[in-house]
């Protein structure tokens, strides 16, 4: 649990320090007013194997878009085997009105994510100790200027997705 938590913070810490470095202002992260938060939870996830390793994924997500559209955030879940994860996604950008429809969006996220570790470090490309690249993409609906939906897609699941937007 104490190298989850130091992990954790060491993320938390990139995270923060790759957006203080791509900036021209000072490094005191700043929070502008036109930012939308989103705080996004998952209470199921459909896997399209059989597996019957796979245990139920639980996610809690914290995302900012910014004026411009781009995302950044990170996401905390158990895996499909049980195991703690930590997503942090620095790179992401929403697509509204897709297909004509106002209230449609489509996302995608690339970040790094912690935790797919022992047997299971092989489930996931490129792991290193427990790190590795992450992309996912999504498709959202807002049905309340609060209430959304989204529907994550992955390789091996699609993880359905409540949000509510943080005034």
């Amino acid at each position: 649990m104490a190298r989850l938590i130091r992990t954790l913070i060491a993320l938390i810490v990139a995270f923060l320090a790759c957006n203080a470095l791509a900036q021209d202002k000072p490094m005191v992260p700043e929070f502008d007013l036109a930012d939308k938060y989103t705080l996004s939870v998952s209470p199921f996830s459909y896997h399209f194997s059989t597996d019957k390793t796979y245990t139920h994924v639980y996610l809690l997500a914290l995302e900012r878009e910014h004026s411009d559209n781009w995302l950044d955030g990170i996401a905390f879940f158990n895996n499909s085997f049980g195991q703690p994860v930590v997503y942090v996604f620095p790179f992401g950008k929403a697509y509204h009105g897709i297909w004509g429809v106002e209230k449609l969006t489509f996302k995608w996220t690339a970040g790094l994510l912690y935790g797919y570790l022992g047997e299971y470090k092989k489930r996931v490309p490129l792991n290193y100790n427990g790190f590795s690249p992450a992309v996912n993409v999504a498709l959202a609906y807002q049905f309340t200027p609060v209430w959304g939906g989204q529907l994550m897609i992955g390789g091996s699941f699609l993880m359905f997705m409540i949000n509510m937007r943080i005034p």
